[in-house]
């Protein structure tokens, strides 16, 4: 099963996928227990209190933002 992310309207990045499918790293490497969970959600207003993950907060603070899937340009190469 592929992991699926979702950009919620007003709330969280919402990552769904077997557990084996993910693994949310800090910056030094070091993985996050996740306990088995096959749904995840990740603060996207910087107010969560157990960041990276969703505390709920957005919707206490009323945190608005709504992004509609587009496509990309294309990678520039790397010189």
């Amino acid at each position: 099963m592929a992991v699926k992310v979702t950009v919620l309207n007003n709330g969280p990045l919402r990552m769904e996928g077997e557990p084996s499918d993910f693994t949310i790293c800090d910056a030094q490497g070091g993985a996050f227990g996740l306990g088995g969970r096959v749904v995840i959600s990740l603060c996207r207003c910087g107010l969560s209190a157990n960041k990276p993950f969703c505390d709920g907060s957005h919707g206490r603070q009323g945190f608005e933002s709504v992004c509609e899937a587009r496509e990309l340009p294309p990678p520039k190469p790397k010189v």
